[in-house]
């Protein structure tokens, strides 16, 4: 007798939440394996946070379910709420406390007991490589220093998923690539499950599953590989010097060679096979000075983002409704804990 596949570990179906006539989620549906890293990725406005908050509890869905290893689950119910660390978007810290005193507050929120919480804390501090300052106050930590010990306060109870909004907001590239690098090595140790929404094309490549989110809805899924071929060949970017009209430039080419041809700003993208083989065509069809310059790469999620969505990923719809900011760090985070 066949065995049937276990169920992901977590999914969601047809969740929709409006802030008055705006519908931020409409009919989003997804599910996530153990083990995996999936992704959403969307510009602002696309319904990331409200998906962040919806499943950690901070807001109520006006429609849709979930399931947690195939059982329904209420979002927000403290079954779901122990198996889940979050990283917050904006930062979450008490300042003011030092960094050993920041993760023994979150184990005593999730009633971590007081022994088992200290050997955490020095494992976690050594981790994010913090453990020559971890009793200095947080607010003489630099911003790469507060979103380590961020994602170490996560950990501090052991869950088996990990919910990270925007991660890497703010971090520059040194500091993007070690924390992922601390990431994938978290996944190894200790078999977590990840989340994380991000506008980031190269954040995005990190994960193993995505999802493309737009108005709300699921516009694209699946593996980044997947994704990539939606789009056809290498992409051609032309960038219009001055003075030249975007619109009359992308009218010209489609007329000349057909196909799409997408605008960005003040630059053009084509998809073609053998790509280096049309640039000269392409640049003798344009009059002399026309452009400022021409290059030729593979696909990035960004492609993808603007091929399914008709709109580049650094642009934006309105931005979603935040929670109020009048809490503190303590308190959100018992929101968070007690709901």
């Amino acid at each position: 007798m066949a065995i049937a596949p276990a169920p992901p570990l977590l999914s969601a179906s047809s969740l929709r939440h409006a802030y008055g006539a705006r519908q931020v989620l409409d009919g989003l549906s997804f599910s996530i394996d153990r083990g995996d890293v999936f992704g959403f990725l969307g510009p602002n406005g696309a319904g990331k946070t409200t998906t962040f908050h919806v499943l950690t509890g901070l807001l109520t869905a006006q429609q849709g379910t979930f399931r947690l290893e195939g059982r329904p689950v209420r979002a927000g119910d403290r079954t779901l709420r122990s198996r889940l660390g979050v990283v917050f978007q904006a930062g979450s810290l008490d300042l003011k406390l030092t960094a050993r005193e920041n993760l023994v507050l979150g184990a005593a929120l999730y009633r971590v007991a007081r022994a088992q919480a200290r050997r955490r804390a020095e494992q976690l501090l050594d981790f994010a490589e913090l453990s020559d300052r971890a009793d200095e106050p947080v607010e003489r930590y630099s911003g790469g220093m507060r979103r380590r010990l961020e994602l170490a306060r996560a950990l501090i109870h052991g869950p088996s998923i990990l919910v990270l909004d925007e991660p890497t907001a703010g971090l520059d590239e040194a500091s993007f690539q070690r924390a992922w690098r601390r990431l994938d090595a978290l996944r190894r140790e200790e078999g977590l499950t990840v989340l994380v929404t991000t506008h980031r094309p190269e954040e995005a490549e990190r994960c193993g599953r995505l999802l493309i989110l737009h108005g709300g809805r699921a516009a694209a899924e699946g593996t980044v590989e997947e994704l990539r071929r939606r789009v056809a060949g290498d992409v051609i970017d032309l960038e219009l010097a001055e003075g030249r009209s975007p619109e009359l430039s992308r009218a010209a080419l489609a007329a000349r060679f057909g196909g799409d041809v997408r605008l960005s700003g003040r630059t053009l993208h084509l998809e073609r096979t053998r790509g280096h083989e049309w640039i000269p065509r392409i640049v003798e069809a344009l009059p002399a000075g026309a452009l400022q310059s021409v290059s030729l790469r593979r696909p990035s999620l960004a492609d993808v983002f603007l091929q399914v969505t008709g709109r580049p990923l650094a642009g934006g719809e309105a931005p979603e409704r935040p929670l109020p900011r009048t809490l503190s760090p303590r308190k959100e985070l018992g929101m968070l804990l007690r709901r």
